[in-house]
């Protein structure tokens, strides 16, 4: 037990040394907040309201790309240095390796949390309830668990360019068609129905509906366990297919 947690220990302080980890997953969305609540005014009934919508919608957007990206890129670049080989001949096992970078990526999910949750603080003055702030943070960090699943599976790919090109491309997609850009109301009604098929979208929704005094939908829960099914599912069977061949 000692071994796992000191391997938790190296591994977040190796992710929070990662710039990449500290541009797209805390500045960009920060930046991202303050322009879309303070520069690019569009007409809306509730300022403040928005302003805490928008804020949820940005850290979810952060965590997601820290699970897919941040993770799924570091397995792959260690794999193509030669690392998971080289962990092969030492008494550190691969549940241990991936299960501290599991808790390692947690710990720094909480950290952006608590980041981004400040920042919109400072530049908008948002408040909700203490309870509420808490049971979004739980949420979102319920809510990463199929994004790090799908991290995993970015994991399997061979190549680090590949890995990022996909990664890029899977997390802009999502955060689109989820709504965390901007809202699914503002979609063509087909849009709007591809929308609540993505786990982007029930994500970033449970958090939505914490700031409106609601609890997240049945669907959103059920979206994101069967998500993470899906994908572990996947990560297991695409990681023994690679190491087959």
């Amino acid at each position: 037990m000692n071994t796992f947690w000191m391997q938790s220990k190296a591994e977040t302080v190796r992710m929070l040394r990662n710039k990449y980890y500290i541009f797209w997953s805390l500045l960009v969305p920060v930046l991202f907040y303050f322009l879309f609540t303070n520069i690019f005014i569009a007409p809306r009934e509730d300022d403040g309201l928005w302003n805490l919508h928008y804020l949820m919608s940005m850290t979810t957007f952060s965590i997601m790309g820290s699970s897919m990206m941040t993770l799924g890129i570091k397995i792959v670049q260690e794999k193509a240095e030669g690392w998971t080989i080289f962990l092969k001949i030492t008494p550190l096992s691969q549940f241990i390796y991936y299960g501290a970078k599991m808790v390692a990526q947690t710990v720094i999910h909480l950290f952006s949390i608590l980041v981004i949750f400040t920042a919109g603080i400072l530049i908008n003055d948002v408040s909700l309830l203490f309870s509420q702030w808490l049971f979004c943070g739980i949420w979102i960090l319920f809510g990463s668990l199929p994004f790090l699943a799908l991290g995993t599976i970015i994991g399997t790919i061979k190549k680090v360019e590949t890995a990022s090109g996909i990664s890029n491309l899977l997390y802009m997609s999502m955060a689109i068609t989820g709504g965390m850009w901007m809202p699914i109301e503002v979609f063509p009604s087909f849009m709007q129905q591809v929308a609540k098929w993505v786990p982007s979208y029930h994500f970033a929704n449970g958090a939505w509906e914490i700031i409106r005094n609601h609890y997240p939908s049945f669907s959103s829960y059920l979206m994101i366990i069967g998500y993470l099914v899906l994908f572990m599912v996947l990560s297991t069977y695409i990681g023994k297919k690679r190491e087959a061949v």
